[in-house]
């Protein structure tokens, strides 16, 4: 009874912090997402920007060239050898001011050489989650949309944080879309 109390509380929590929310771990035919063990396996959306060398920019993030990439909307991305695509979750995340969540690729992808950049989310962030998917292989890479990509720890703290995300008006607040590196 104790672990089905603990899921039931997890699941009622996660609920309002997670949109659209999967309160069941999904696997069939797909790479699984939705409610884990001790976690939320979050999706890619069919939106990714997939850097390119085609007018040798410079990559700053200080002062960042939109046109260090190209623009994909489909149900498969592929990804270059030795490159990588920004890409955003499905999910909508709304973090209390209590919780901290580390983001971490999924061992699926990280056998095949992708590897999802660890992603803090802050406590009193708000927003999609923007995705640096890294390819680290000689050979091009395919990244599924609308199925699992990373895992979400959620941390809890005893108390709300002194300073949230929210009330420094961090930069990345309420993002939607791919977001690319701001100042």
């Amino acid at each position: 009874m104790g672990i089905k109390a603990d899921r039931w509380i997890r699941e009622k929590s996660l609920k309002g912090m997670i949109e659209p929310f999967e309160s069941n771990q999904v696997r069939k035919g797909v790479i699984s997402y939705g409610l884990s063990s001790y976690g939320y396996d979050i999706r890619v959306s069919d939106e990714f920007k997939v850097f390119t060398n085609i007018n040798s920019t410079v990559i700053d993030p200080k002062n960042f060239d939109s046109n260090s990439f190209i623009t994909v909307k489909a149900p498969v991305c592929i990804i270059p050898p030795n490159s990588f695509a920004l890409a955003r979750t499905v999910e909508y995340f709304r973090i209390p001011d209590n919780v901290i969540t580390v983001c971490l690729g999924k061992s699926t992808y990280a056998r095949c050489g992708i590897i999802i950049n660890v992603t803090p989310f802050e406590p009193g962030w708000e927003g999609n989650v923007t995705l640096e998917i890294s390819n680290t292989t000689p050979l091009p890479a395919k990244i599924y949309a609308n199925e699992g990509i990373a895992q979400v720890l959620f941390f809890e703290g005893d108390e709300p944080c002194e300073v949230s995300y929210r009330a420094k008006a961090g930069k990345y607040m309420k993002q939607t879309g791919v977001t690319l590196p701001r100042l």
